[in-house]
Parts: C-alpha cells; sequence; structure tokens
C-alpha cells in the first residue's frame, strides 16, 4: 500500500505531574531530513528519538517538537523573585527621573530575561520510556495519515496509467492511414524528378527500411509492459522512489512514440500521455 510523504501526527502521556505531548509533522524529501524540538532534559535521548523516527517514517522532512506542562501543583518553573525586585526598583527609579508617567512595572519585568528560574531534574529511566513511548504513539499516528493519503495517492496513478493506455490503445488506427501518407509521398517525391529513372527494387528496399524506422510497435510494448510494471510497484512497501524510475523509462518510449509519429492525430494522443505522465510525476514527489 502506498503512503503519502505529507502527514501530521500527535501523542500525548503523563508521568507524575508532567503532561508529555509530542507532535510530528512531515513534507516530502529525497532522504530523512529530520528537526527536532526537544526539552533540554530529554536531549541525552534525541539519539533514541531520532532512531524511532527514521525506522517509522523511513524519509521525508520531519519535524518533531515535544513540549512538557506541569499538571499539579508541582512545578519546574519558578520566578526569581530577588530579581524581578532589582528590575523593579531600576524601573521606577529611572520613571520617576524621566518624569514618565507610572507604568505597570510587573507586566514588563516578567518578559525580561532570568526572570523565570527552571529546576534541574534527573530524567529517570522511567520517564525515558514514558517520553519514547509517546514518541513512537505519535509515529504511529502519523503513518494512519500517511496511508489515509496513500489511498488517493494510489486512485489517481490507477486513473492516470489507465488514461495512458486507453491513448496508446487508440494509436493504432492512425498507423495505416500515417503510413498510406509516407508511401504517396514517397512516389510523388520519385515522380517530380526530371530525369533519370530509378530502379523498383531499390525503391522497394528504401521504402521497406524507411517503414521500419518509423515503426512503433516496440514502443508501444515496453510502453505497456511499463504501465503494467507500475502499477505492481504500487502495492509494494517505499515504493516512491521505484515509481520515479519507471515513470522515467515511461516518459522515454512516449517521447520516441511522438519522434516517430509524423501523423498529426497520433501526436495529439502523444501529448494527452504527456500530460498525464507529469501529473503522475508531480505525485510520485510525494510519495513514500
Amino acid at each position: 500500500m502506498l503512503k503519502s510523504m505529507t502527514g501530521f501526527g500527535k501523542a500525548s502521556g503523563n508521568f507524575q505531574s508532567k503532561k508529555i505531548t509530542v507532535e510530528v509533522r512531515s513534507l516530502n524529501s529525497k532522504s530523512m531530513d529530520l528537526n527536532t524540538r526537544i526539552p533540554s532534559q530529554y536531549k541525552e535521548i534525541d539519539g533514541q528519538i531520532r532512531k524511532i523516527i527514521s525506522a517509522g517514517l523511513g524519509r521525508g522532512k520531519v519535524d518533531i517538537s515535544i513540549n512538557v506542562e506541569a499538571s499539579g501543583e508541582s512545578s519546574p518553573v519558578s520566578i526569581n523573585k530577588a530579581l524581578v525586585k532589582t528590575y523593579y526598583k531600576e524601573l521606577k527609579s529611572l520613571n520617576d527621573e524621566l518624569g514618565e508617567t507610572t507604568e505597570d512595572y510587573l507586566s514588563l519585568i516578567l518578559k525580561m530575561p532570568e526572570v523565570y528560574s527552571h529546576s534541574k531534574e534527573d530524567l529517570t529511566d522511567e520517564e525515558k520510556s514514558v517520553v519514547l513511548e509517546v514518541v513512537t504513539e505519535a509515529v504511529v499516528n502519523i503513518n494512519d495519515f500517511r496511508r489515509k493519503e496513500g489511498v488517493d495517492l494510489e486512485r489517481e496513478f490507477k486513473e492516470r496509467i489507465q488514461d495512458i493506455r486507453s491513448f496508446l490503445l487508440e494509436v493504432p488506427k492512425y498507423e495505416d492511414e500515417r503510413i498510406e501518407v509516407i508511401r504517396e509521398r514517397m512516389k510523388k517525391g520519385l515522380e517530380d524528378i526530371q530525369s533519370g529513372t530509378y530502379d523498383d527494387n531499390r525503391l522497394e528496399q528504401e521504402m521497406i527500411f524507411y517503414i521500419e524506422k518509423l515503426d512503433v510497435a516496440e514502443e508501444k510494448m515496453r510502453l505497456l509492459n511499463h504501465l503494467d510494471y507500475f502499477l505492481e510497484t504500487m502495492k509494494t512497501e517505499q515504493a516512491g522512489k521505484k515509481l520515479g524510475f519507471i515513470g522515467q523509462e515511461i516518459g522515454r518510449e512516449i517521447n520516441t512514440l511522438g519522434s516517430k509519429s509524423n501523423h498529426a492525430e497520433m501526436q495529439k494522443l502523444v501529448i494527452a500521455m504527456k500530460d498525464n505522465l507529469e501529473k503522475i510525476k508531480e505525485q510520485v514527489l510525494n510519495t513514500l
């Protein structure tokens, strides 16, 4: 089943008086591009967090953030009262000196640096386990999101591949007409020769060579095989890169078909196939 590289997953857990919330977002990328925003007390398990993310998501531009809130009376955050009083005295003195009207000093002071102090707590094995479990749950949730997006990708790919196949199956009805036009054009060119004669056998050989050169049977067969292979590959895990390579091969056959066509209606079919292929390529970039 296909997965999109775009997704969002969120999970929460509790440890003692803390509520731990993990959010994971991902966008398309050729490889794993992981950015973590986690509290300083969890830095020592950053490697383990990255390992869970990489193993669970494969690739993508991934952002993970971990937020910790106090869920009870106990809080790791306290206000530096002595510093607040110092700020207050200095601001009031400056205010009186400048003759400004009284300000709400407290709201200003609370925005100043080092007013809040965070008590350092040792990270226990139990808390590590809770954090890693929440990270794992968030990865599960974002993968569920990616699978849902993948259903839409699969539907679109099937529709586009079927459209290309349908246009390709219309090509044969113009081939006899195309060859006849080429034949008449060659005859007319020979008839316009004012002097000299030409060898019928040589003419036949040249026409066979020319018609074989413009034959598109192999291109049609290879293109059909590539379309089938694309659909088969969609059923495998992490097929995005492989689908991209198959898309390139499909494009080569369509381009060769177009260069050999020499027929207005066949060229229209080729353009329609290219249009569908471009839309496939756009979505393949977002496929895991």
